[in-house]
């Protein structure tokens, strides 16, 4: 799931902060917007937005925390909805909802786990190229 590299050049002191923290705001705004999943998404692209100009090494690593956070928006939303319908009457418990939500729990963790290392990691200097979004984000991204 998650491939460990060494980058083209060693990144400076400023830009292995600026990666890190590109991870550490998707863990912030999914904390302080738990309950809506549109807030981690909008936080994550501010902080992309605001270092798009930024070394190679630093666009990399936001643009893949931008990717796993749209995913997790995905995830989450559908979820959002769901519980929203079961509430107001619309819809009932059912066992696939319950299967959702533990499908949610289970993803949410492993993305917050996985960001978490990310973050540790990148900070370190160590290139960290996660599963499907490591890919997607070589494509988008270019030195």
């Amino acid at each position: 799931m998650i491939s460990i590299k060494r980058f083209v050049y060693e990144p400076g002191e400023h830009e292995l902060e600026k990666a890190s923290n590109s991870y550490v705001m998707s863990l912030v705004a999914i904390i302080g917007g738990l309950p809506f999943p549109i807030i981690n998404l909008i936080a994550t692209l501010a902080f992309y937005v605001g270092n798009r100009k930024g070394t190679y090494y630093v666009r990399w690593h936001c643009m893949q925390a931008l990717l796993s956070q749209f995913s997790v928006f995905l995830v989450n939303t559908v979820g959002f909805w769901w519980t929203i319908s079961v509430i107001l009457g619309y819809e009932s418990i059912s066992n696939q909802y319950i299967a959702y939500l533990f499908t949610i729990l289970l993803f949410n963790a492993a993305e917050f786990l996985g960001t978490i290392f990310t973050a540790i990691k990148a900070r370190k200097g160590v290139h960290v190229e996660w599963w499907f979004y490591g890919d997607l984000t070589n494509l988008i991204c270019k030195p």
